[in-house]
């Protein structure tokens, strides 16, 4: 039994409360930590204390003073390295490998990259001539926004929360977050980062809880947030927005998706099967970049399916820290059945079950755990439920296409918009299929390569606004422009 609590962090302060949930390890069940529920009244003095720092010491700190202490909390990541990556594990079940290369250097790595950029981002600056003939000046100032609510999802918890908080704060606002209920380890552990750090009491802020009739809810509707970020489900996105409207409130979202890999023939067979078996299985499949609709052409169909059977079947699930893991399990219990049910309509509406599709048999404490097996379908139709819908599993269906203009159509067949992945030889079919796709990413014979200076977002129900580099500054500040007279 785990004497481990998770608190809310409030004003500079770790507070607890009268309510508290489990966070549960979905390698085995266990419980990792009783976690802090807010209250309506955490959630107020939280905004409460935002604003006060906002016009306090914090508003008046130059902008090379706040980066400093951005990257100040970077080195305290860096510090307390083993203890996120244990967190994160404790919470996701993902394998150490993942933890250790991408989640917890992408989360500091965030504070550097925004710091840096902030330093050097510019405002527009224009002459004008007046009748007069004396002329006037025009020249923008970039000011923060006020106070955010970063809502963060599950699946990459620190990665994704830090994705905002680091152009938040580098920008002069003030946050308060709240991660998943699922995941609170890497948040917790942050706000003790910060706090050594010794950010301004009230610039940021931590809270825990869940959506409806909770603290997500409490946070969305308070009418004293001036703009909302959150990654999640749209359904999730779609009532935040509809909660926004209220007050024009900015928001950026990033949503779900349901994400094409598309292999032509000239493609380099090895390479398209070793990267989408990444697309489609990496983190149990709970990506929202995962590729879920996989595109073959005809003429290697059979044989792309067979190597990708053999390649699934030999994902290892193992405990995280195992060095041969390869496969983590699912977020919780609940998570599996809404994916069982998944597959179960997939055979239902008579698709072909090539591999997979059901839990792994542990003789360990695993079997109380949330796994499932990486699992392949093929010969649904494409208004099937598992083609049309997000699973955010570790499954894909695969079917062929003849032409690239079949193809481009049944991509584009989805009120989904986030990414794809293109494999092949020709550059110039690269080129003209790319810009044809409706998504918010491409990647050519590659997958999940990210350039933190590019834009990163969907379209359709996969999101609102772009992500990354001054894309992330300009939705984090407001530009006021002043013209002078000469």
């Amino acid at each position: 039994m785990t004497s481990k609590i998770y608190k809310n962090y409030i004003a500079g302060e770790f507070i607890s409360s009268d309510r508290f949930f489990d966070d549960i390890n979905p390698v085995d069940g266990s419980l990792v930590a009783r976690v802090a529920e807010a209250d309506k009244l955490m959630v107020e003095k939280a905004v409460v204390a935002a604003k006060m720092a906002l016009k306090g010491e914090w508003g008046k700190l130059p902008l090379v003073e706040r980066c400093k202490l951005l990257r100040r909390i970077a080195d305290g990541i860096e510090a307390r390295f083993d203890d996120f990556v244990d967190a994160e594990i404790a919470d996701t079940g993902k394998p150490q490998s993942h933890a250790r290369a991408i989640d917890i250097p992408r989360g500091a790595e965030n504070f550097r990259f925004f710091s840096d950029l902030a330093r050097t981002v510019s405002t527009e600056c224009f002459e004008m001539d007046t009748p007069d003939g004396s002329g006037a000046l025009n020249y923008a100032v970039r000011k923060p926004m006020g106070v955010i609510a970063v809502i963060a999802p599950w699946n990459l918890p620190l990665l994704l929360l830090t994705w905002k908080l680091a152009p938040a704060l580098a920008m002069g606002n003030c946050v308060i977050a709240k991660p998943s209920e699922e995941t609170p380890g890497t948040a917790s552990l942050l706000a003790e980062v910060i706090h050594e750090v010794g950010l301004p009491s009230g610039v940021f802020n931590l809270l825990h809880g869940f959506g409806p009739d909770s603290t997500g809810e409490y946070l969305t509707k308070h009418e004293d947030i001036d703009a909302i970020t959150f990654t999640g489900e749209s359904a999730t996105g779609s009532e935040i927005m509809k909660v926004a409207a209220n007050d024009v409130k900015p928001v950026s979202f990033e949503l779900g998706g349901k994400n094409a890999a598309i292999v032509f023939d000239d493609a380099d067979f090895d390479a398209a099967i070793e990267g989408t078996v990444r697309s489609v299985f990496s983190n149990c499949g709970q990506v929202c970049l995962c590729s879920e609709r996989v595109y073959v052409h005809e003429s290697i169909y059979e044989k792309f399916v067979s190597e990708l059977k053999i390649r699934a079947e030999a994902l290892i699930e193992n405990w995280p820290e195992g060095q041969s893991a390869e496969l983590g399990p699912l977020i919780s219990q609940e998570h599996r059945i809404k994916v069982l049910a998944c597959f179960a309509r997939a055979l239902e509406e008579g698709g072909n079950l090539v591999t997979g599709g059901g839990v792994p048999e542990f003789t360990d404490s695993r079997k109380k755990g949330s796994w499932i097996q990486p699992t392949i379908f093929t010969g649904l139709s494409e208004e099937a439920d598992m083609v049309k819908q997000e699973v955010f599993g570790p499954v894909c269906h695969i079917s062929s296409f003849a032409s690239e203009k079949e193809l481009v159509e049944k991509v584009n067949n989805s009120k989904y918009g986030l990414a794809a992945a293109v494999w092949t030889k020709d550059i110039k079919r690269a080129h003209r299929v790319s810009r044809q796709l409706e998504v918010g990413v491409v990647w050519v014979n590659t997958w999940f390569l990210r350039d933190l200076r590019t834009p990163f977002g969907g379209i359709k129900l996969s999101g609102v606004g772009r992500e990354g580099g001054l894309h992330s500054l300009e939705f984090y500040s407001e530009l006021t422009n002043i013209c002078i007279k000469l």
